[in-house]
């Protein structure tokens, strides 16, 4: 895992902070050495009780990727369609 700095918005409280980040280690475990695909849809749907709009979404993933090189999009598109218990992403 790498130290990036993660995209976090400085109006949210704690708790919801702490569901942004976990949001983000997930999306790096599912690229870098693989996630339980279920834990990894589960982080996601906390996620978006934190960030509702899709616009904040995409801005926030674009942040992410601009940093660490991984797709929140392509990554959770991935999640929904995959069959098996493990999601790793390739390349």
């Amino acid at each position: 895992m790498q130290d990036y700095q993660y995209p976090i918005d400085l109006d949210w409280t704690t708790d919801e902070m702490v569901t942004v980040m976990n949001m983000w280690e997930a999306l790096e475990k599912a690229n870098e050495v693989g996630i339980n695909n279920e834990n990894f849809l589960a982080a996601y749907q906390q996620f978006k009780t934190v960030v509702k709009s899709i616009g904040e979404e995409k801005r926030l993933g674009r942040e992410f990727e601009k940093v660490s090189g991984y797709s929140l999009y392509r990554t959770v598109q991935m999640a929904k369609k995959n069959q098996k218990k493990t999601l790793k992403m390739n390349g």
